[in-house]
């Protein structure tokens, strides 16, 4: 359960999960404080985080050489759908063959972030 408050200081919203917090605000050029990550990138860490967290997962099952991923992830709205166009560039670091290489790319588009974003989802919302 994730649990997001905001009270009157624009914009920040202070977020929950368990008992983990991290605070989301928009950017001082439209009104925020700067003092967290926008929602939009939230979206694009939690993103980055699934895809580097899966493939550290297939690497250490597989015994593999990998040293360290990095994540960069690029989001921008796509005029032609209305939607976003979303651009995941992979570093993978260690002793890994094109092979290796080529299935961990694989994996990647197989964690769980990655699968949601997309696909078509269904928001049901209600009043509590």
């Amino acid at each position: 359960m994730i649990k997001a408050v905001i009270e009157r200081n624009l914009y920040a919203t202070r977020i929950t999960s368990g008992n983990n917090e991290i605070t989301a605000d928009e950017p001082k050029d439209i009104g925020g404080g700067d003092t967290g990550f926008s929602p939009t990138d939230l979206v694009a860490a939690g993103l980055a985080a699934c895809t580097s967290i899966t493939l550290r997962m297939y690497a250490d099952r597989k015994q593999w050489d990998l040293t360290s991923v990095q994540v960069e992830i690029l989001m921008e709205k796509d005029g032609s759908t209305g939607g976003r166009r979303i651009d995941r560039a992979i570093t993978l670091n260690g002793n890994l063959d094109d092979e290796k290489r080529t299935r961990l790319l694989d994996i990647a588009n197989h964690c769980p972030v990655h699968k949601m974003l997309s696909t078509t989802n269904s928001i049901s919302t209600r009043l509590a």
